[in-house]
């Protein structure tokens, strides 16, 4: 592939959606969004504006009510159900709930997307405690989740959604819980998988981060969706 094709890969297009759950008032209203390869954008809106819903359909855990959404150029309506896991391996996802497994250490929760696609243990032993001593996180490694704080749960959970280099990675709310230092950090370990190609959106309040970052915003208000 060239280097203009890789540039072009259209990784997310959503054309005219709209998303509601059962009969309530639709939370997402005409939607279009073109996400490329190598595309960082962050997104604000108030609480309530639909950020988590309109992630949580890029990640494919919500099909759209009407319109149209392809990821890596797959209309979501005609894939088989054995190419959706397939396609979500592609997907670093960091959530609010982060959604840690409580009975692993925080070295198993981070390695369980290499183990998932059959990666050796020397490979994740060479490249899991590197990453999770990255984000602070060193003398934590064997701990199990119930015992870690809020701040670092969060970390284990971004640990784990970039340990795979996604080509798409979706994070709602990432430096919630971490200090301004420990949230720039995470925030270069995000720039660090742009530069490798990794398509990111982030959805953050933090106006501190997205005015020294520079990124481009995308902005939910009341369902819809604007570019400033």
């Amino acid at each position: 592939m060239s280097l203009n094709e890789t540039e072009n890969k259209t990784i997310v297009k959503i054309h005219n959606v709209g998303l509601r759950y059962g009969t309530n008032p639709e939370v997402l209203k005409d939607i279009n969004l073109e996400l490329k390869q190598g595309d960082f954008y962050f997104l604000t809106g108030a609480s309530g504006a639909g950020k988590t819903s309109l992630l949580n359909m890029i990640h494919l855990a919500h099909r759209p009510s009407r319109g149209k959404l392809k990821i890596f150029g797959k209309d979501i309506d005609y894939i088989k159900q054995n190419d959706m896991a397939n396609i979500r391996r592609k997907i670093g996802v960091v959530f609010q709930d982060y959604r840690l497994l409580d009975h692993l250490s925080v070295l198993d929760n981070v390695s369980l997307p290499l183990r998932i696609i059959g990666k050796s243990e020397k490979y994740i032993q060479a490249h899991v405690p590197e990453l999770i001593e990255w984000v602070g996180l060193k003398n934590f490694m064997n701990v199990k989740p119930p015992f870690l704080s809020g701040g670092q749960q969060q970390r284990v959970a971004i640990a784990r959604a970039v340990i795979n280099n996604p080509e798409l990675l979706i994070a709602d709310e990432p430096t919630g819980n971490v200090d301004e230092e420990m949230a720039k950090k995470l925030l270069f370990l995000f720039l660090e998988l742009n530069k490798m190609g990794t398509t990111i959106i982030i959805a953050t309040h933090s106006t501190n981060l997205i005015k020294q970052f520079k990124f481009p915003v995308l902005h939910l208000n009341n369902g819809y969706l604007t570019k400033e």
